[in-house]
């Protein structure tokens, strides 16, 4: 038996709506010979399932095992064209290539002046909406028919082209080497995250200058820009510059509200875009304006004009809530933000087709943080397991560190002294094997480790040598990333101060509202 997210019919079967399957077999029965057909006997006999399972459908009498592989591929095909059809899928860049395919045919036809009208008008509508892949390809078209059907309107119509063609493949060029550049920024972020090192951070800085291309801001337009935005935003992440994340973040979400028409046309990076912004506020600890922020995204994510389909929503849920946790964190309203954890879980189970591993990781770790927080140090470790126990996570090596060392503090909080001698053992074996114990990491094992051997009439002395020693790597370049993940500092004062850390967290939050 095949499961059912690794058989990608049944899982694009499993995302439609009530209307799109309502649609499916409306377009499938427009002609009555498919009424019967084998492809819409599969799809409702899929439709029915909970999980795949292949032996249920051979055993239905719909197709044999050898034919089974081909109608499943049909099937696709068919729903795919059924979807194209959707008028909630028709915006504008499958409506520019509609009109490119249109195009195509009646040039093949040999009706060249037809063709050349719906060309001219696919052509403008795709520069206006900075799709200039698409009015590349509408140029290189409109050139080939120009070769065989001489237009004696334009007299310097070849010149006309020609420009046209070397500022398109100008602009094309720029926008592949900058979202290049973004992307592999971003991979050695999942990867590793921030640079440890002033080794590191001259590798970085040296990839990023040398991949970053020559350009004129004046001459730049939507699609160049916001590259050139994510590309500084992903280089000032890795090097832990989280006022110039701030600023070029902030450019990125200005760029959108700037050219309103391109939120509806790109909605994915309209959202990125914010959380990112969001995230930069919440390490610059700049409350008021996080709040500002996220209600502007939620307001604009509600409203009737806002693009709404799966892959929209899953983004929506993830960033809106996400963000939502990092809220009660700078305000230190632990407690209140308890109803956010059944709808993270409800939306992790309905979104799990479209959100991955990482990102579900990450809620998990901010879900133990909460409950830490409060106190619940037996609830944090459940949630840090799901983390620690995941084999198959080969992103954020620094969120897989940070989960097991706030493990081993959660064990200590909650007196499982036995679990806590085979979590240190772990732990420490895994830090050494992904060569990163930092000295945050390698003081809080040390403190750890020599529990046994502190009475407890000196165990205040203990914390207070603790934090001493950690308070010095606050805002160390590159140590200071093991506060991002954990306010051990907080936890300490609490200790110190016999106080519960939200309170302490909380005191710290409305000093530094701004």
């Amino acid at each position: 038996m095949t499961t059912a997210h690794k058989d990608a019919l049944f899982v694009l079967i499993k995302s439609l709506s009530k209307s799109e399957k309502r649609q499916f077999k409306l377009y499938v029965g427009r002609l009555g010979v498919n009424t019967d057909a084998k492809f819409l006997a599969l799809f409702n006999l899929l439709d029915k399932m909970k999980d795949y399972d292949e032996k249920a459908i051979l055993e239905s009498g719909i197709v044999k095992k050898t034919q089974l592989s081909n109608l499943k591929a049909h099937l696709y095909k068919q729903i795919l064209v059924s979807l194209r059809l959707n008028p909630v899928n028709q915006n504008i860049r499958v409506q520019i290539r509609e009109q490119l395919d249109f195009a195509t045919i009646l040039y093949q036809k040999g009706l060249y002046k037809q063709s050349l009208k719906i060309l001219d008008k696919a052509k403008s509508t795709a520069i206006d909406n900075e799709e200039k892949n698409i009015a590349y390809e509408i140029v290189e078209l409109e050139k080939i028919i120009e070769t065989q059907y001489i237009t004696r309107s334009i007299p310097d119509r070849a010149d006309e082209l020609a420009m046209q063609a070397k500022k398109l493949s100008e602009q094309n060029v720029i926008t592949s080497k900058l979202s290049n550049l973004s992307l592999q920024l971003y991979g050695m972020m999942l990867k590793v995250g921030y640079v440890r090192s002033d080794a590191e951070i001259k590798e970085v800085k040296k990839y990023f200058d040398d991949h970053l291309p020559d350009y004129h801001i004046d001459e730049l337009g939507f699609r160049e820009k916001l590259w050139l935005y994510k590309a500084h935003l992903w280089y000032s992440f890795l090097t832990q510059d989280f006022l110039s994340c701030y600023k070029y973040s902030s450019k990125w979400v200005d760029l959108f509200y700037e050219n309103k028409e391109m939120i509806y046309l790109n909605p994915v990076f309209f959202l990125k875009g914010n959380h990112y912004l969001l995230e930069s506020l919440f390490y610059v600890k700049y409350s008021s304006q996080f709040k500002e922020t996220l209600d502007r995204l939620e307001a604009m994510v509600n409203s009737e004009e806002f693009p709404k389909n799966d892959n929209i929503s899953s983004l929506a849920f993830l960033y809106i809530n996400s963000n939502k946790l990092n809220l009660h964190f700078m305000e230190g309203t632990f407690e209140k933000g308890l109803y956010l954890v059944k709808i993270i879980e409800y939306g992790i189970n309905k979104h799990k087709e479209r959100i991955d591993e990482h990102h579900v990781m990450v809620f998990y770790y901010k879900i133990a943080c909460l409950y830490f927080s409060m106190g619940d140090n037996k609830t944090c470790i459940q949630y840090l397991k799901k983390i620690i126990n995941n084999k198959n996570l080969k992103m954020r090596e620094d969120l897989m560190c940070f989960a097991r060392v706030l493990s081993l503090v959660a064990h200590y909080e909650a007196g499982m002294d036995y679990h806590l001698e085979v979590q240190l053992k772990s732990t420490y074996k895994f830090l050494l094997k992904m060569n990163d114990l930092h000295a945050v990491q390698k003081e809080m094992i040390k403190f750890l480790r020599n529990l046994g051997n502190i009475y407890p009439h000196e165990l205040k002395d203990e914390f207070q040598k603790l934090y001493n020693e950690l308070k010095k790597y606050e805002d160390h370049p590159y140590e200071k990333r093991a506060f991002l993940y954990l306010d051990i500092l907080s936890w300490l004062e609490s200790h110190l101060e016999n106080r519960p850390v939200a309170e302490i967290i909380r005191e710290k939050a409305l000093a530094l509202t701004r």
